[in-house]
């Protein structure tokens, strides 16, 4: 299994507007600077993320994207899935009706396990979590702001 370049982007998206979201909303260009992501290539991940009700837009000149919620109570798991739409390995952990051979498979209860495992563990972090633990980070790097 490996996460796409979008899952990835989007959680140094968001992390990025955890950083920084008591400043009000973040132009679109200034994460892309500061994230290293193409413009065109975060649009449509912030459309995404939009569309799933994580992030919010504002118009205008002061306009840009923020939380639509607080930074502790949006997790990397929402991140993933909305990105994703599964972190299953294999298709007949969700759709039992995909392979005739679930009763008789050594496999599903490993494949359901681990499933389950990466389901917790990305829930395990928040995005409070991750833009702690990025300004430890920036502080420890000359020329960086967070």
């Amino acid at each position: 299994m490996q996460l796409s370049t979008k899952s990835r982007y989007a959680v140094r998206a968001m992390v990025e507007l955890a950083l920084h979201c008591n400043n009000g909303p973040l132009q679109l260009k200034l994460i892309a600077g500061r994230q290293e992501i193409s413009e065109k290539y975060l649009e449509q991940i912030m459309h995404q993320l939009r569309a799933a009700g994580l992030i919010g837009s504002q118009k205008g000149s002061r306009g840009g994207y923020f939380l639509s919620r607080p930074p502790d109570k949006i997790t990397v798991y929402d991140i993933v899935n909305t990105m994703e739409g599964s972190v299953c390995l294999v298709n007949c952990v969700e759709d039992l009706d995909e392979c005739g051979r679930i009763k008789n498979c050594t496999m599903h209860k490993i494949w359901s396990s681990l499933k389950d495992l990466v389901v917790t563990e990305l829930k395990r972090y928040n995005l409070s979590d991750l833009a702690r633990e990025q300004s430890l980070l920036n502080l420890q790097l000359p020329g960086v702001t967070p």
